[in-house]
This record gives C-alpha cells, structure tokens and sequence, in this order.
C-alpha cells in the first residue's frame, strides 16, 4: 500500500531530511584519508542522538551501525569498521535519521585526495543521474519514468545500473511502497500522486550491473570489483511537482571551504 503524505507530514519529513543533511555536513568535516569507517560512524551517531534525532538505520534488520559506508566496490549496505580512507578512494554515506514520526533518508559519494578522472566522472554522471531522474516525478507519470530516466543517462555514458537495489517510498517507516527502481520502461509502475514521498537513489557502476554479497550478510559489492557511486534524496508531490527535502548544499558547502574536489 503507498501511503501520501499530507502537508503537515511533509514538513515533519522535511525537517527528518534535513537531520540527515546536516549529519551528512558534519561527517564532510571530517572525512580524509586516515580516518576510519567506525570513527565516521561514531561521529554521525553522537551528532544524531545529540540533536533529537534516532539514528534509523541502527538495528533495522539487524543493521549494527548508523550509517551505512560503502567504499570503491562496495555498492551498498557496507558496515563500518577499521578500514582507514586513502588516496584515491570513493565512499558512499548513507544515513537515515528517525525525528517527528518520520524517517529522512539520503546518500552521498564522497571522494578522498586524488581520484582517477574516469571514476570521478562516474561519480558526476550518477549524481546528474538523481537529478534527471526527480524531474520525471509530476503527477500523471508513473515510477517507470523515473527509471527510465536514469537508465538511458547513464547508459549513454557507458555505466551499468544495479538492478537488485532500488529506490523506495519513506515515511513513518524507513522502506514504504512503491519500489523506486533506476532502470524501467516508461508509463509503467505505480502513478505518481500528489503527496508521495519517494527516496530516489541511483546505484551505478563504471563496469558491468552484476552484484554480489560478502559474507556479513550485507554488504553488496559489484561482481567484477569495479568501483560504484550512490547518492540519494527525498523528494515528496507537491503541486503535482518534484520538491526536494533533503539536500547536498550544506555538506558540498563544507568540502568547498576544505578545498576538497566535487566536481
């Protein structure tokens, strides 16, 4: 069942966003090479709970961290530990934070140093491709769209799309219907409605779309070991249009200030 949201609860949505935004801004101060994956963790943890927040992804399933961490190979779900960051490496940071009933939920691929211009373009190209796809969300369209979009960009460019993982709808929980896949044939899916609110996240790899999981039972890694971008954002029907709640302007802000690349 997909459940709309009313104007009230969007805001409430807006304001579970906008945690994670801010969670994601702190966790650009500080990520460099040197640091590990659990300090990260730790850090988002105590800056969530510290400001009224619950971190949502804690526990879900089983889930033993806060965020989730994905480096290079890694698509998703990677669980933080005592990896140290280097030159060169790209990492997904996905964070769901649990505030006023409602769930806020986005990702951003951060890259570390010197990162090879040809995955630093996978990670622009993936990063178009979140954008060119919220632009099909308009009442009278259907999910289809949506992944409709994102396939034929990237794909253009020569990238893969994981076909396993998807976008999803959020609210009071953190996974609502509808699924929200990044590949897809146009009019086809749910209709889009006023009031939905859609997590949309690319996962797009520079090699082939196969996946595989490791043995902790969560992390998804691509099958030929090539590098994978991710990034997410929350975006609810209003007015029959695409209204974005989260955003990247505060953590792209601090890396700006840092000197550190986003192109």
């Amino acid at each position: 069942m997909i459940y709309t949201k009313t104007s009230r609860e969007i805001e409430l949505m807006r304001e579970s966003a906008l945690s994670v935004s801010k969670t994601l801004a702190l966790i650009a101060e500080y990520i460099d090479e040197g640091i590990t994956t659990k300090k990260l963790d730790t850090l988002a943890e105590e800056y969530i709970r510290d400001n009224g927040g619950i971190p949502s992804f804690k526990g879900y399933g089983g889930f033993p961290a806060t965020l989730c961490l994905s480096v290079n190979e890694e698509v998703v779900h990677g669980i933080p530990g005592n990896y140290v960051l280097k030159d060169g490496d790209i990492i997904s940071v996905d964070c769901g934070v649990l505030k006023n009933g409602f769930h806020g939920d986005h990702a951003y691929s951060f890259k570390i140093g010197n990162v090879k211009p040809e995955i630093s373009k996978l990670l622009r190209i993936t990063k178009e491709s979140l954008y060119i796809g919220i632009e099909a969300i308009k009442t009278g369209n259907r999910i289809g769209d949506i992944g409709y979009a994102i396939q034929n960009y990237v794909e253009k460019e020569g990238y893969s799309v994981v076909r396993e993982l998807t976008g999803h709808g959020l609210g009071k929980s953190l996974h609502e219907e509808p699924s929200v896949p990044n590949y897809g044939k146009r009019g086809r899916g749910s209709k889009i409605t006023e009031g939905m609110v859609l997590a949309v996240e690319p996962m797009i790899n520079l090699g082939k779309k196969n996946v595989r999981q490791l043995p902790d039972g969560w992390t998804i890694v691509t099958a030929d070991n090539m590098p994978s971008a991710h990034f997410e954002h929350n975006v609810a029907v209003i007015n029959g249009k695409p209204e974005i709640l989260s955003t990247f302007d505060l953590l792209e802000e601090v890396l700006r200030k840092r000197g550190m690349d986003i192109s």
